[in-house]
């Protein structure tokens, strides 16, 4: 016993002092790790000591310990996207570390969406643009599209009333591809082909993909002739985290228009018989004005979970008015996604839920170019206090009157439900079904009061008040099931991916109105008590109305990814489509796509001769794409109202055929070849891609005269025209400056595009050679500006080509014969092509700066190459404009060549003399931030940052901001319309705060 006893004591003896040896040898190193670029902490970063398996990781706080050797030199610190660093140990305890970003990690990482799934960048064979979430600009903007902007070469983005919270801006790819469809590209949501952008924060977004190529496109067959924008929003990690973003914003006027101040209009308009003076001294355009516009949004985000399970939530609201005195929103959004995993990874859930309300006071854009127009001596307010009546001038209206009594509002209810399972069959072998519901319900409300100064003056008995609701629903289905299989072989990669996809679409609408209410204090709300019926002798006809349509497309597709040691890679998709749109003779359509590309610098025989290349690819991609972006039931035999019938003293409602029905009726089609190279050079510090693209739109749409008979009616909706675009997109990305603490790197983008149409018939269908587009309005005739012709391209101005003016301020143009005539003397047969309102170039450049903690980006973007037509100048920049109405500076000033127009026998004659340059660089986007890494247990870091938008505008341009004229659609580069709305200069405060 005493000896079994003496050996366990000898035992823990010898266990006690080979454990205090082992402690003596080791020693605790502590510290924190953090990004070099903003100085915030870094959790889960690896720490190994150099040359041993002993390591730890960082907390959430960056914070790490590790027990280390005596023997032991070094750490090594590495985080995926950063450079490795290693650090010499010294007698002291702390050790903190900063590490820097490494490009060359960050592009190895680098996953593009492609349509139904991802590829690493390396992977990708077509034409398609990455933006991620750090590289999108700081906006104040309905859209979150207007955060791209200038950001992909080839995608016109363009808005021309930014001061306007309700607005939306116009989004194009590559020019017009249509006359009757859409020309805006499709849009995907997390997956979900024709996702509702409006319901998207941009804070959610976690990256952007633009799908240009035809072959990535055609992947969405019918819905994929205009390209395809994807979104991700952001998913929730392990990580716990609190996010916080909030701005105010502030929009002030700039670039306006300048019209006669009082005084300047006595003298010059008054004074020469050309006006009236009434006594007041009024500057109608600021009494119009809400400048500064504020605004304010406020963005809370929340994410965690585990590996298995994990969340994402975000919550957004936003308050904004108008520049103008009406225009108003608010909204209240949330996103949640939720993801779980089993504990055998057999199956993945993901939800995805997305509310968002709207209340908006719709702006009337009218109303700037009334104060621009009226009288400047005309009182506001009558000698009662009232509103003044003005029954003269150009639009015969009080401004201020219609901004402050007469309502536009809509109350906006959006819904986007998702919901997917995904199950790992085997390691290679998955299968996915997702189920998604896209809803809108908007219900629009209008108001006209008893009060109007032109209903009292006029002493009206009936249509004293109106009031009108709107209810308008819009609902999406869908269901879209997807397998994957992938397979290596060797140096041989395969990707097999097949599908099927079903979406439902269903539009309901009602609308009711009613005159001659007892009380203005019920709105829109008491319809019933209207006393006028929304018709004459009591009929309503026009009163009420409701309408619903329905449509549903269904798909199978299919496409193979191979590549041969990442070397030579080939993709070729096929989707088979069908539209209860189209014809009963065309109700399925197939679209093929294939693309190659090949990595020249994987190949042995480049990397040992040229080191000075990083990555090469030439790719090459040709796919087949359509668009069934028109109305419903366009096949049928519709029948419709066609008058009334007495019959025993009673009116019956007579119903007849309506439109013709058209079996052959298709979607357009679009040919689409492109070639481009990526390249990355100088170890990282420049890259790029070069794209040339040629898309032959066929089988346009459009409505041709038929016989009458066999046909009920003299026009059939049918597929006819041919259009062509092709262009060279080039994006370059350079690392200029890497040196201590500070890094500068810029991007440039730039686009050329032309357009051609070619043809406007087919071996059926014969049509004009052209079409005369853009028609001006009243007063006076100008008629159209614009011609599509064969041969020509969209956007091309057919008027007469001026020869100046003669000594009476007329008006002098050429005859087609070569003489000059004053213009009333010539003839629409003497109109001639005189210009193009496309522009040939789009260039945009991103320069970002970094210093310790500060962040500077400067953007500056720019068009080239086209021309506008004034049309502020030729209805009210002349000294001929309509008499007792308020004009332009530039009538009188005599350095402007409208001052010249004295003659009113050639006022309202349309010509190129009203042709300008269009060409501007604009300072787009300056935006300033500085972030403050905090060490407490309540927050972790801290943002401020102020952005500065549309700060100057460099152009010869007179008619304000050129980049308010639309240059997307087929009437590039004029303003039909008298309305007009100011450019604004918006100032942005932010505060962003990480938790």
């Amino acid at each position: 016993m005493n000896k079994f006893l003496l050996l366990r004591m000898s035992a823990l003896v010898l266990f006690m002092m080979f454990g205090y040896t082992v402690m003596a040898q080791n020693r605790t190193i502590t510290g924190k790790v953090t990004d070099a670029g903003n100085g915030s902490s870094m959790p889960g970063v690896s720490i190994v000591v150099t040359g041993m398996s002993v390591g730890t990781t960082t907390d959430v706080n960056g914070k790490y310990s590790i027990s280390v050797p005596s023997t032991a030199k070094s750490l090594t610190f590495s985080f995926i996207g950063y450079a490795p660093k290693e650090v010499t140990l010294t007698e002291s305890p702390v050790l903190d570390v900063n590490l820097e970003q490494s490009n060359n990690a960050l592009k190895e990482v680098e996953i593009v969406s492609v349509g139904y799934g991802t590829l690493d960048k390396r992977e990708v064979s077509s034409a398609i643009t990455h933006v991620s979430s750090k590289d999108l600009l700081q906006v104040a903007a309905n859209n979150p599209l207007m955060s791209l902007q200038g950001k992909v070469a080839g995608l016109s983005i363009t808005n021309t009333a930014s001061g306007d919270p309700n607005s939306s801006p116009s989004i194009q790819l590559r020019g017009a591809s249509s006359r009757n469809a859409g020309l805006g590209p499709l849009y995907v949501v997390n997956g979900v082909p024709g996702g509702n952008i409006d319901n998207i924060n941009q804070n959610d977004i976690e990256s952007i993909d633009v799908l240009k190529g035809g072959a990535a496109s055609a992947i969405y067959g019918t819905r994929g002739s205009n390209g395809v924008i994807i979104i991700t929003t952001k998913k929730g990690t392990s990580e716990s985290r609190m996010f916080y973003d909030g701005y105010a914003a502030f929009d002030y006027l700039t670039n306006a228009l300048q019209n006669l101040s009082p005084e300047s209009f006595i003298k010059n308009r008054v004074q020469n018989d050309q006006g009236q003076d009434y006594g007041a001294r009024t500057d109608w355009l600021k009494a119009v004005t809400n400048s500064p516009a504020f605004s304010q949004k406020h963005t809370l985000q929340l994410s965690g979970g585990s590996a298995k399970t994990n969340y994402f939530a975000s919550a957004d609201y936003r308050n904004a008015d108008g520049i103008d005195l009406r225009a108003h929103k608010k909204e209240y959004g949330a996103r949640i996604n939720i993801s779980h995993t089993t504990d055998n990874n057999l199956f993945v859930g993901t939800l995805n839920i997305a509310p968002r309300y709207l209340y908006t006071s719709n702006s009337d854009q009218g109303n700037f170019n009334n104060a621009l127009t009226l009288n400047p001596t005309y009182p506001i307010y009558n000698d009662q206090g009232g509103y003044n009546y003005i029954n003269t001038g150009f639009f015969s209206n009080n401004p201020v009157e219609n901004a402050n009594l007469i309502k536009s509002d809509a109350d906006i209810k959006e819904m986007d439900i998702s919901a997917s399972l995904k199950a790992n069959i085997l390691d290679n072998l998955s299968s996915t079904v997702i189920i998604s519901e896209i809803s809108r319900s908007a219900r629009n409300m209008n108001f006209s009061p008893s009060t109007l100064s032109s209903v009292q003056h006029a002493n009206k008995t009936t249509q004293t008040n109106f009031a009108s609701q709107e209810q308008q629903e819009n609902d999406q289905k869908n269901l879209e099931w997807t397998g994957n299989y992938n397979l290596n072989i060797k140096r041989n990669h395969f990707k097999l991916l097949g599908g099927y996809s079903y979406s439902l679409y269903n539009y309901k609408e009602f609308y009711a109105q009613n005159y001659d209410f007892p009380f203005d204090a019920y709105l829109w709300n008491n319809l019933g008590s209207g006393l006028y019926n929304g018709g004459g002798a009591g009929q309503g006809q026009s009163a009420v109305g409701s309408t619903q349509n329905s449509s549903t497309l269904i798909a199978f597709f299919g496409r193979l990814n191979y590549d041969f040691d990442s070397r030579y890679i080939l993709t070729a998709s096929l989707r088979h489509e069908g539209s209860s749109k189209f014809g009963a003779n065309n109700k399925w359509g197939d679209f093929p796509a294939v693309s190659g590309a090949w990595r020249i610098s994987e190949e042995n025989f480049f990397k040992d001769n040229v080191s000075w290349v990083d990555d090469l690819k030439l790719r090459a991609d040709y796919g087949i794409t359509g668009n069934q972006d028109f109305g419903n039931y366009l096949s049928l035999l519709l029948y419709g109202g066609a008058g009334y019938f007495p019959f025993n003293g009673v009116q019956y409602q007579v119903y007849g055929p309506s439109s013709n029905v058209n079996p052959d009726l298709s979607w357009e089609r679009a040919i689409n070849f492109n070639a481009g190279i990526d390249f990355t050079l100088f170890h990282d510090r420049l890259s790029g891609s070069i794209d040339y693209y040629i898309r032959t739109n066929k089988d346009l749409l459009g409505n041709y005269n038929v016989p009458l008979p066999p046909n009920t009616q003299s026009q059939t909706f049918t597929n006819v025209g041919t259009m062509k675009n092709n262009g060279i997109e080039v994006a370059l990305s350079g690392d200029i400056i890497r040196q201590g603490d500070f890094r500068y790197n810029a991007n440039v983008t730039f686009s050329y595009n032309r357009n051609k149409f070619i043809s406007f018939s087919n071996d059926i269908y014969k049509g004009a050679i052209y079409q005369d587009v853009a028609g001006l309005p009243a007063p006076g005739s100008p008629g159209s500006i614009q011609r599509i012709q064969e041969g020509h391209s969209i956007g091309e101005f057919y008027t007469l080509r001026s020869a100046g003016v003669d000594d009476t301020g007329a008006l002098l143009v050429y005859k087609k014969d070569g003489t000059i005539v004053p213009a009333n003397q010539a003839s629409n047969d003497d109109k001639q092509f005189v210009g193009n309102g496309l522009p040939k170039y789009n260039v945009s450049m991103g320069n970002n700066f970094h210093y310790k903690r500060f962040d500077l980006n400067i953007f500056l973007r720019g068009a080239f190459g086209y021309k506008i037509f004034n049309t502020s100048a030729f209805y009210i920049g002349t000294p001929s404009s309509q008499s007792d109405a308020n004009v332009l500076q530039s009538a009188y000033d005599s350095s402007s060549k409208y001052s010249k127009l004295t003659n009113n026998s050639t006022t309202s004659i349309a010509s190129d003399y009203f042709l300008e340059s269009g060409s501007f660089v604009k300072i787009d986007n300056v935006s300033l931030g500085y972030t403050q890494p905090l060490n407490n247990k309540y927050l972790k870091s801290v943002r401020f940052y102020a952005t500065g938008r549309n700060l100057h505008t460099f152009t010869k341009y007179t008619g304000g901001d050129p980049d308010l004229i639309q240059v997307n659609g087929l009437t590039p580069g004029v303003n039909t319309s008298l309305n007009y709305y100011p450019s604004t200069l918006q100032l942005i405060l932010g505060l962003q705060a990480t938790f």
